[in-house]
């Protein structure tokens, strides 16, 4: 149903210094790079997860409430995930754990203020 989730970035360069070697974590790259925007994904037809300087040039804006959540495919790749994120200059907005039975995730912010998690269930 997704297509792909969009984030804004005041610095492409130091976006992409961040996403690309954590979401290579999950067998990601940039499929698509049009300078203003870059695409990240796994496997043609799934859904991508990109960065964009925004349209309108204004400053990007991280929205209260707004997440983007990323399958981390176990609790260990929630835990190295999450362990990557934070290592690359990301702040914690709450550490790996189980929040409700059979969800365990982990939050972090970007250097944008984008708040993004990293969760499995079962």
């Amino acid at each position: 149903m997704i297509g792909y989730t969009m984030i804004g970035t005041a610095d492409m360069e130091k976006a992409k210094a961040f996403y690309t070697p954590l979401l290579a974590e999950m067998g990601a790259k940039i499929v698509m790079d049009i300078g203003r925007a870059a695409f990240y994904g796994v496997a043609k037809g799934q859904p991508m997860f990109a960065l964009c300087l925004p349209y309108d040039k204004q400053a990007p804006a991280a929205g209260n409430g707004n997440m983007v959540a990323l399958p981390g495919g176990s609790r260990e790749g929630v835990d190295t995930l999450y362990a990557k994120a934070i290592e690359l200059g990301a702040v914690s907005e709450g550490e790996p754990g189980e929040r409700m039975p059979g969800f365990y995730g982990a939050y972090f912010r970007d250097h944008d203020g984008n708040k993004l998690a990293f969760f499995h269930m079962g």
